[in-house]
């Protein structure tokens, strides 16, 4: 059996709950076609670069399959035919990582920051005091060269 890595991007209209469903669905039917399914990953409801079909986000999922060529068609058969799958990709690949994908990685990594995936930038201008504390143009409070520079 052939080795397959396998993206559903499904509508954002749908719940998560959804979304894993069809997620168990593909994996009832590989299974049934007499392959496995290693592992499934549900990656979320992310931004799409480009609409497709009116969707600006899409509930992402992978999949690494090991299974025949004809249970990975009728897999994209079955997909084609779902009006909440927008795009699937289907790659064969020469061995599966057990390893979470760097995505989860990725996601894991922003939720151990401080401040979440904002980093430090909320503590840039930490120093600088508020704009209603700052002179105005014209103002008391210019230095002199500002003010035209002249002195007497």
């Amino acid at each position: 059996m052939a080795l397959y890595e396998h993206v559903v991007i499904s509508r954002q209209d749908i719940s998560p709950q959804q979304a894993e469903a069809l997620n168990d669905q593909l994996k009832a039917l590989i299974e049934r076609g007499g392959g496995t399914v290693a592992k499934i990953e549900y990656w979320g409801l992310r931004n799409l670069t480009y609409r497709i079909k009116k969707n600006r986000k899409g509930h992402y999922s992978l999949l690494a399959i090991d299974a025949p060529a004809a249970a990975v068609q009728e897999m994209e058969r079955q997909l084609g035919l779902n009006e909440d799958v927008l795009r699937y990709l289907t790659v064969r690949v020469d061995e599966l990582e057990e390893a979470p994908s760097a995505i989860m990685v990725r996601s894991a990594e922003k939720a151990d920051r401080p401040g979440g995936d904002r980093g430090d930038r909320g503590d840039r201008w930490g120093d600088r005091p508020p704009r209603r504390e700052r002179p105005r143009f014209g103002e008391e409070g210019m230095a002199p060269a500002a003010a035209g520079g002249e002195e007497e």
